[in-house]
């Protein structure tokens, strides 16, 4: 959002050549702070902007300066064709919007950057759903894409369990992580996360708001994301794993949880099994988990995942030891 409104304000003062820090808020429905602030980050960016104190003073660019789409690099240009996620830009209401800024730019690119950025999609898509993933029905997506563009306070109905309790927030970004839309939200001077999905209404209130100066939306949702693993992952198991095993293993358990414990294992032994520790949301999860991987994997502690692997592995056994009941 920081970086948008960056080049709003060059466009405006390009377009204003000068303008107060007062003015300048107004139009970007900022406070003059933000003005300042962004001013600073652009001049440190190489911008040339100087500010004049006093009675008819301002901000204003040095004159004869312009920033020019054309000045992009092809690799910056392509970039910008080769976000084209329509399934994910539909769902926020900007394909269009896209589209549009597509053409404009390509308009404005010299040849060889126009060839270069048409290359690039035509060879490149991204689709970020995951195999086997039923698209989720978030049908208050776009009202709430369109609070956030515009600072709109929300009054949503959120489903939680069996019932909807109504929250009234402040909403401050979008996240996609997996296929699963999540909305970062100010309620009561804290940001909290909430499944769009289980978003069952959402009505402006009519109240904007203004978004907290420091917030940043991709460190916060790092943060945020690095406490939920692990309050997910309580648990943490100890195995040794065989080569297979390990190719296996992100598939079977967390992800990320494998890949960690992998890069932490021991030394494989001459048969190439490694001994290694995996971060789970309980021992009874790891069991269901790890028979994925057969006869890869042995449980070294606690004792009842090993149980529930031989356990889980004999009656496996015995029943496919049985003949099958006949068929008609």
């Amino acid at each position: 959002m920081r970086a948008s409104r960056l080049v709003t304000l060059l466009f405006t003062l390009q377009r204003l050549r000068g303008a107060t820090a007062a003015q300048l808020a107004r139009e970007l429905e900022v406070s003059e702070r933000t003005i300042y602030r962004d001013v600073a980050a652009l001049s440190a960016a190489g911008v040339p902007l100087w500010t004049e104190p006093g009675r008819g003073g301002g901000i204003r660019l040095v004159d004869g300066w312009r920033t020019r789409l054309d000045g992009l690099t092809a690799q910056e240009a392509a970039a910008i064709f080769a976000v084209g996620a329509p399934q994910v830009l539909a769902e926020l209401g900007m394909s269009a919007a896209l589209a549009g800024a597509q053409a404009k730019l390509l308009a404005t690119l010299p040849a060889e950057l126009q060839d270069h950025a048409r290359g690039v999609a035509e060879r490149f898509h991204l689709d970020a759903p995951g195999w086997f993933h039923t698209p989720q029905q978030v049908t208050q997506l776009a009202a709430v894409a369109e609070a956030v563009w515009e600072q709109q306070r929300l009054r949503i109905g959120y489903r939680r369990r069996h019932d909807v309790v109504e929250r009234t927030v402040d909403p401050l970004g979008l996240v996609l992580k997996a296929g699963t839309w999540y909305l970062a939200a100010g309620v009561d001077e804290t940001v909290r996360t909430y499944r769009v999905d289980r978003i069952t209404a959402a009505e402006p209130t009519g109240a904007r708001f203004e978004r907290p100066d420091r917030f940043d939306l991709a460190e916060w949702w790092a943060g945020a994301a690095g406490r939920f693993e692990s309050q997910m992952l309580r648990a943490t198991v100890r195995l040794r794993v065989g080569p297979r095993g390990l190719k296996i293993l992100p598939h079977a358990a967390d992800h990320d949880a494998a890949l960690k414990a992998i890069a932490h294992a021991g030394p494989p032994d001459a048969e190439g099994w490694r001994e290694l520790e995996l971060d789970v949301e309980s021992v009874d999860v790891a069991a269901g988990q790890l028979t994925a991987l057969g006869g890869e994997v042995e449980a070294l502690h606690p004792e009842e995942l090993r149980a529930a692997l031989a356990a889980a592995g004999a009656a496996l056994a015995a029943r496919n030891a049985a003949a099958p009941p006949a068929t008609t």
